[in-house]
């Protein structure tokens, strides 16, 4: 049987059973590809929800394990692509507060490996902080966004910009005190 425009019918799978079926070696591939176990879940979610949502619809049920392939493929890419990006805006955060070509001519060695140090410090407390309060952080000071900028993007109003960057700086800054980057009160 056909559709009206003449393609194969759309084929009718319980999508919990299939993925459950296919969980364990898709799991396999897309640690493979990640090279972090720990990524797995949330990229396992992806494809979940990608294969519920189903842009571009299987019409042959027999054919659903390289279907589940290729999404788990593209889903795993897709958050390699969303690492790269977390970790050139933490690059650029951290740039910021790098000497200038003149500073590291002048200052001492010893001066340069400390702010080295200091850098990594404040790469690995920026690691520590949820998405959320990095992502707000790095907005508002890599991208020297404004609160309306935020706001607008980020679709929250301008006092939930405020308190969120508020509570973001107090935890960054607890990482910081923790690692003993900035001194405590």
């Amino acid at each position: 049987m056909t559709r009206s425009n003449g393609s194969p019918p759309i084929a009718k799978i319980d999508w919990q059973t299939a993925l459950a079926e296919h969980d364990r070696w898709l799991r396999t591939v897309v640690a493979a590809r990640l090279g972090d176990a720990g990524a797995v879940d949330e990229v396992m979610q992806e494809v979940a929800l990608a294969a519920v949502r189903q842009k571009a619809p299987i019409s042959d049920a027999s054919k659903i394990a390289p279907w589940l392939y290729r999404l788990a493929v593209i889903q795993a890419l897709m958050y390699r692509r969303k690492m790269g990006r977390g970790r050139k805006l933490t690059t650029r955060y951290v740039e910021r507060f790098q000497p200038t070509e003149r500073d590291t001519r002048t200052a001492e060695p010893l001066d340069w490996l400390i702010a080295d140090e200091r850098r990594g410090m404040v790469r690995q407390a920026l690691g520590k902080l949820a998405g959320r309060d990095a992502e707000i952080l790095l907005l508002k000071y890599t991208e020297d966004w404004n609160y309306k900028k935020i706001a607008n993007h980020m679709g929250i109003s301008e006092s939930a910009v405020e308190a969120r960057l508020h509570r973001a700086r107090k935890r960054m800054r607890g990482e910081l005190v923790a690692r003993e980057v900035v001194p405590g009160n």
